[in-house]
């Protein structure tokens, strides 16, 4: 195999490839030998078919897929032996091929630019270590208590108040008329949250154990009966018990309740429990910054092809006036992430960053804890969704490849307040909204540390960080796949 570079213009260049008669024919031979034995034509015994009887009847066919192999295996070994990493798929244009011919092609190859990551060593990062107050824990435990009601039963001739746990049986009709789904057992409201229907709930007030309530309510616009939505109906409830609201005590018993060894124990928890909040979100600021500081360093050239997937990511779910409008900012912004994920996987890949599957199950299990009674959901999502494991993937090596910045940066370790703490993020949740003002489409890596502790995710629609879903997440666009699928064909003259 002979290799020659041309046409060579900055990351841009065409690589001729030339590989003799003989060594395609061998590539033939080969092939005839490894389906020998599995064809079976009358008259000939299994194994025993005549190569010129295969070729006449198969030659055709076993050329192609020989040909789709060289293809293939050259391409790689070429770029890799000439140490070119592809920014996008390679083009393959066939200049000189066929049954006993030279194979003669060239590769067209966009190259990634040289990246310099040494500047990543001079990073100065804040990391801060948060005092927690006693009475933020005592105050987060009351709170618990009073998100914990505990009812109990009330005498027979009690009215119910706002607050009361009322429980009923009901019948509803519209214009006098029943309908499906129009009976309810056992229903469980609290007075004065209005979760059932608009306005249902005061109309029980004052009701007391076995009377019967008549309710008029509206039904919703979401009725599953499309021609009953937003109709009014009369709801005939009877009231099977009353129950009053009865303050949580705070004590072992409650601790234990909750999982915890004592009151002692709850209060050590919750307190761990700030601090990671704290720590999580203080750290995403320490990552923003790093981030910032390589959006600074220089890199070079930047492909056209891999701005023009970026901006495709970016401007999803716009409109084409809104793409054309903010095409400049687009362009600006994706140059800024392709420049960032350029230099964090140069430094991925210098120091042999690697995610094990160890490591993404533990992600994906962390995600399962987030969303008691629905594990099966997550899981079903990612088994059925071979890309939420590819963007999960990215987001673990991301994480990685940070941490390993911090360890190489210079660290300046902080011991604040409670109070401190929140005005940091708070200056710095305003810095990010005044920013976005600026930079619509730019990436955002921080969060309000609160939202650390009430993160959901929707499997529905995707399974993603707060910050992903808000922001398209960096694009791994360095982790170029050295397969033969990355490789396409573009003509056969």
């Amino acid at each position: 195999m002979k290799v020659t570079i041309e046409n060579k213009k900055g990351l841009y260049k065409d690589l001729k490839v030339f590989i003799d008669k003989e060594m395609m024919n061998s590539y033939m031979e080969k092939k005839y030998e490894e389906i020998k034995g599995t064809i079976v034509l009358k008259g000939f015994r299994p194994g025993k078919v005549p190569k010129e009887i295969l070729k006449r009847q198969f030659g055709k066919a076993i050329f192609q897929e020989v040909l789709d192999k060289v293809l293939k295996d050259t391409t790689i070994k070429v770029l890799e032996e000439n140490k070119i990493k592809p920014a996008g798929q390679p083009k393959v244009d066939l200049k000189t091929f066929g049954e006993d011919k030279d194979l003669e092609y060239i590769i067209s190859v966009t190259e990634l630019p040289k990246v310099e990551i040494k500047p990543l060593d001079d990073i100065e990062v804040d990391q801060y270590i948060v005092k927690i107050d006693p009475g933020e824990t005592d105050k987060r435990i009351k709170q618990i208590a009073q998100n914990q009601p505990n009812f109990k039963d009330v005498p027979a001739e009690t009215k119910a108040i706002e607050g009361d746990l009322i429980i009923f049986d009901y019948k509803a009709t519209v214009d006098d008329k029943d309908f499906k789904g129009n009976e309810g057992k056992n229903v469980q409201l609290t007075l004065g949250k209005d979760l059932f229907l608009r306005g249902f709930d005061k109309q029980l007030i004052g009701a007391k154990k076995d009377d019967e309530k008549i309710v008029d309510a509206t039904l919703p616009e979401n009725f599953p009966v499309k021609e009953l939505a937003n109709k009014k109906a009369k709801f005939t409830c009877k009231i099977i018990n009353i129950k009053n609201r009865e303050e949580v005590i705070v004590n072992d018993e409650f601790a234990k309740n909750l999982g915890a060894k004592d009151l002692n124990d709850l209060k050590f928890l919750i307190s761990n429990q700030i601090n990671d909040e704290y720590k999580n979100s203080l750290y995403q600021l320490s990552k923003k910054k790093i981030l910032d500081e390589i959006e600074k360093l220089k890199v070079g050239e930047i492909p056209e092809n891999l701005i023009e997937e970026e901006v495709k990511i970016l401007s999803e779910g716009m409109t084409d006036e809104a793409i054309k409008k903010d095409k400049n900012i687009l362009q600006e912004t994706a140059k800024k992430r392709i420049k960032v994920g350029l230099i964090l996987n140069e430094f991925g890949e210098q120091n042999s960053i690697r995610v094990t599957e160890q490591e993404i199950q533990s992600e994906i299990q962390k995600q399962l804890k987030m969303m008691p009674g629905q594990e099966k959901m997550v899981i079903d999502f990612y088994q059925k969704n071979p890309s939420a494991i590819a963007s999960l993937r990215g987001s673990v090596y991301e994480d990685k490849i940070i941490e390993k910045v911090m360890e190489k940066a210079k660290v300046n370790k902080k011991e604040i307040s409670q109070d401190q703490a929140e005005k940091i993020l708070k200056g710095s949740h305003n810095h990010d909204h005044d920013h976005d003002h600026d930079h619509d489409h730019d990436h955002d890596h921080s969060h309000n540390h609160e939202d650390d502790n009430k993160k959901n995710l929707e499997v529905k629609k995707n399974i993603k960080t707060k910050a992903q879903a808000e922001k398209k997440p960096l694009k791994k666009t360095t982790k170029i796949k050295s397969s033969a699928d990355k490789i396409k064909k573009v003509s056969k003259k």
